[in-house]
């Protein structure tokens, strides 16, 4: 399918030039953003967050870490009572508060906030992403200024295990993942229990009402009540 600008990274995440500093991920060109979730991708998440390099640049206040490749640049924070589980890395004044998870694969760019209570895995929160508050995010890419109100799930595995597909309109489309969690343009805000089924694309700037589900993929601007 031509998903145009429904999944292209440039669409979805316009503000992003890859020069703001620290480490950052290659996003897809002339194909859906998402395959960068795909663990077998050879330009995918794992295989972009192997080849980092660094260290924990930082004191440890009593946060706790487990597993090899873990890189906390020197102007990030990171609480005491934070469990990081390694590969993972941390950027420039990225905040990690105390009570978070922050599991294998999680790539957090400058300036990006996973909050108290927060798990992220395989994700990547782009700069100025935040995850504040009692978040779950699997499987998900989140852009500039994405806000995740208190309690937002990003479901990323279906209850059967199966293929998660994308749905858009009447169609549905298989994806090729069998863990996909959400893609959320620059500017998204979910409002606080919303929770996003797996394989939500939602474009820039789009709206989620607090304890609403949403499905499927959505172009920019969109409203989900």
């Amino acid at each position: 399918m031509d998903w145009g600008k429904l999944a292209d990274s440039k669409a979805l995440f316009p503000s992003f030039t890859g020069s703001e500093g620290g480490h950052l991920p290659s996003l897809p060109v002339d194909e859906p953003v998402w395959q960068l979730l795909d663990p077998n991708n050879a330009g995918g998440l794992k295989t972009q967050m192997k080849a980092l390099n660094g260290d924990i640049g930082i004191d440890n206040p009593g946060f706790f870490t487990r597993g090899e490749g873990i890189i906390i640049e020197a102007s990030a924070t990171v609480e005491a009572g934070a469990y990081l589980i390694g590969p993972c890395y941390i950027g420039p004044r990225a905040i990690v508060r105390s009570g978070a998870y922050v599991r294998e694969f999680s790539w957090i760019c400058a300036d990006a906030v996973v909050g108290h209570a927060t798990e992220v895995k395989h994700s990547i929160l782009l700069p100025g992403a935040k995850a504040p508050h009692f978040n779950y995010v699997g499987d998900s890419i989140l852009g500039k200024d994405v806000n995740l109100g208190a309690g937002t799930k990003l479901s990323n595995l279906r209850n059967d295990g199966g293929e998660v597909h994308l749905r858009h309109g009447e169609e549905r489309i298989p994806s090729g993942l069998r863990k996909f969690g959400a893609i959320l343009g620059e500017g998204v805000a979910l409002g606080c229990n919303s929770v996003t089924n797996p394989g939500v694309v939602l474009g820039c700037n789009s709206t989620v009402w607090p304890n609403v589900t949403v499905t499927g993929v959505h172009e920019a601007d969109s409203q989900h009540r």
